[in-house]
């Protein structure tokens, strides 16, 4: 199969020679005064650039930045740098908003330091920035060069689809397409695909499915053709047109178990597509078990999604195990996340717990929701020591429960006569701000009194009164009672003093 152009940004040569000539780069130079505006209000700036741009380069980027493209040769010229391919190349990528001052700083860097030899990927780079801000004259003018100096490659013309489809002008894109073999450069599969994917990208997928039919008498698309439609397709969630581009692939191609990407398109854009979707994507994912071919990660997603959204748990499950590790098709928190509550919402805790086992080995790390999703299920399935041992985990592991579920996990482990653990809640509860603070801290309070646990008692009566939590005056009452009993009675009058005092 090709390689799939997959974005806009202009790839260096597949070769890693450095070509060579005597054509200077000045015949780009003075073409593009009185050209319209850039399509784009913005390109990648110097200024957002990491480290990995030089101090040097981005030197030279300020220059440009800030001179006129009549004054960049004398500012160059002052500042005494010597610059090499690289720099030349670093320069280029952060100078797009500067085009004028850009193609003066690639002459002189040509004519003062290389001796007139830049590399391919810099000659891209210049038509590149030509034509995404609509420079097409002077573009073509540098690519008159570069052909003359055997430097031109399907990186070059992919710039130029990409640039004529962006500012609306795929036909333009499709006259570049027939004259690559004018230019010495192969009109082939990997280029029709170069301008699919760039008539794609703009949204134009009708406009692209006439041009790879008009194509086909002399450039027969392949597998990656029929996979940059799909998604295309995907994007405009168009169904019909999927079922057309899909129907086409199979008649030419057959089917082929390495188009994980058109496979998975296509059955995204009918899961996408409402309920009847949804089913013929089901149809269609079992003929495709049957010829041994799969889709990829999106569809996986897309139909968990829905499936639990309708509580199926066996067709979910099913779609989980045919594609689960299967091309890459790894599910993350998220999904995990949605079968856990699936299955708990169908009263099977068992398998939801084996999705929890399971998902750490497949690289997916549980989150707040993860847990809260199973403590809230134990609890209501009243699996007490389950559901205290997955809270123990879930506070190591700097999750945050619900309030809801502090909330009832403590009054069930105070009706278990289970304090230790009520305290560990009651804890987090306090740290995190959890409420209901107030109902829980004096039902805390109370039940350690009837236990007791008179000292804890206290002591969590006054944790409560500085931290500003209401304790309430039947609360101090009967720690009171409990208090003289004992003869303990000024440990009531400390607390009384501090109650009144807040």
């Amino acid at each position: 199969m090709s390689k799939r152009p997959a974005t806009d940004e202009i790839p260096r040569p597949d070769s890693g020679k450095r070509h060579y000539g005597d054509t200077p780069a000045s015949v780009v130079g003075d073409q593009i005064r009185g050209s319209p505006p850039p399509p784009r209000s913005s390109f990648p700036s110097y200024l957002d650039a990491g480290p990995e741009l030089s101090p040097k380069a981005r030197l030279l980027c300020e220059i440009l930045a800030s001179n006129p493209p009549t004054e960049v040769e004398r500012a160059l010229d002052s500042v005494g740098v010597r610059v090499s391919t690289e720099d030349v190349e670093a320069v280029l990528k952060f100078s797009y908003s500067q085009p004028g001052a850009a193609v003066a700083f690639f002459r002189w860097a040509g004519s003062r330091h290389l001796a007139d030899r830049h590399s391919p990927y810099a000659w891209n780079l210049v038509v590149d920035l030509l034509g995404k801000n609509l420079h097409f004259e002077a573009m073509w003018n540098a690519v008159r060069s570069m052909r003359s100096e055997g430097l031109l490659s399907l990186a070059t013309f992919a710039s130029i689809f990409s640039s004529f489809c962006a500012t609306g002008r795929p036909d333009d894109a499709l006259a570049a397409f027939d004259t690559m073999n004018l230019h010495g450069v192969p009109r082939d599969t990997a280029a029709l695909n170069s301008l699919l994917s760039a008539v794609c990208r703009e949204g134009r997928v009708a406009t692209a499915r006439l041009f790879c039919d008009g194509s086909r008498s002399s450039v027969a698309p392949d597998a990656d053709s029929f996979a940059i439609l799909l998604e295309g397709c995907e994007n405009d969630v168009d169904h019909r047109s999927a079922r057309e581009v899909f129907d086409d692939m199979i008649a030419t191609v057959g089917w082929d178990p390495a188009n994980v990407q058109a496979y998975d398109s296509f059955l995204t854009i009918l899961v996408r597509s409402g309920s009847y979707g949804f089913a013929e994507a089901l149809r269609f994912f079992e003929k495709m078990k049957q010829k041994r071919c799969f889709p990829g990660m999106k569809f996986f997603r897309d139909a968990i999604e829905v499936l639990v959204k309708k509580k199926d748990a066996h067709e979910a499950m099913n779609i989980w195990e045919e594609l689960m590790g299967r091309n890459g098709c790894f599910a993350d928190t998220p999904m995990y996340n949605s079968m856990i509550a699936l299955q708990c919402d169908l009263n099977q805790i068992d398998v939801a717990l084996r999705f929890f086992d399971e998902m750490i080995i497949y690289g997916a790390f549980p989150d707040s929701q993860t847990y809260n999703v199973l403590i809230q299920f134990l609890l209501k399935g009243k699996k007490l020591r389950e559901a205290a041992s997955l809270f123990n985990e879930m506070v190591k592991n700097e999750c945050c429960p619900t309030a809801a579920n502090c909330a009832s996990l403590m009054k069930t482990l105070m009706d278990s006569a289970d304090f230790d653990m009520a305290l560990k809640v009651w804890k987090c509860m306090t740290d995190n701000g959890l409420p209901p603070l107030e109902e829980a801290g004096n039902m805390l309070v109370l039940a350690l009194r009837d236990v007791d646990m008179l000292p804890e008692a206290c002591k969590y009566a006054e944790d409560m009164i500085d931290r500003g939590i209401k304790l309430n005056s039947s609360t101090l009452s009967k720690l009171r009672q409990s208090l003289l009993k004992i003869g303990k009675g000024s440990i009531h009058d400390h607390l009384l003093r501090k109650w009144k005092s807040r």
